[in-house]
């Protein structure tokens, strides 16, 4: 059941691998799939390296991204990790992204619309962050904490500006519960 909670905290995660990953990754890697930024203005500041991501709904097709090749090795491990301790098997991971923040950037005040998040959990697993990261979700402030797990309510209006001198990278991923919606995959873990 998706919590009615702006977050749920899920704990330290060894991500250690990942994040080594993602920060030893040429610049170009952020830039091979700028759909997030084109589709939805919100995100015009961000850039993601996509490795899962779903189409339609409730007949589901997720796909893997670019970002798929450069990192699934290390990810896989760090999506088992969470879903296992914190969550029911047999589910579907309908998403999977790495994003970036840069200093001064910020993620507008926005609600997340597809149908699928009122299913499904949207995991942050942030990988590098500072002390000067206002992410906000309802009336909660998220402390920055790098390589500690939550869960965010997405449905809630959230919003995220980086207002230091280094970059934030949070790796989310967002997996549905094996009841959650009639699932056809095509190229999925």
């Amino acid at each position: 059941m998706i919590s009615h909670e702006p977050t749920v905290p899920l704990g330290k995660i060894d991500c250690r691998l990942l994040t080594d990953k993602v920060m030893s990754l040429e610049e170009t890697a952020w830039g091979i799939d700028a759909r997030r930024q084109r589709d939805f203005d919100v995100h015009a500041q961000t850039q993601s390296i996509i490795l899962l991501f779903c189409d339609g709904w409730p007949e589901v097709t997720v796909t893997r991204g670019s970002g798929w090749e450069l990192l699934a090795a290390e990810a896989e491990p760090v999506m088992e990790r969470v879903l296992k301790k914190h969550y029911v098997a047999g589910g579907k991971i309908l998403r999977a992204m790495v994003t970036r923040l840069g200093p001064g950037c910020r993620i507008a005040r926005h609600k997340d619309a597809h149908p699928s998040f009122a299913v499904a959990h949207r995991i942050h697993v942030p990988l590098v962050t500072n002390p000067d990261v206002e992410f906000i979700v309802g009336p909660e402030r998220v402390p920055p904490r790098a390589h500690y797990a939550f869960e965010l309510n997405n449905l809630m209006f959230h919003q995220v500006t980086n207002h230091g001198n280094s970059t934030r990278i949070h790796f989310i991923f967002d997996y549905a519960p094996p009841t959650a919606t009639s699932q056809r995959t095509d190229r999925s873990i």
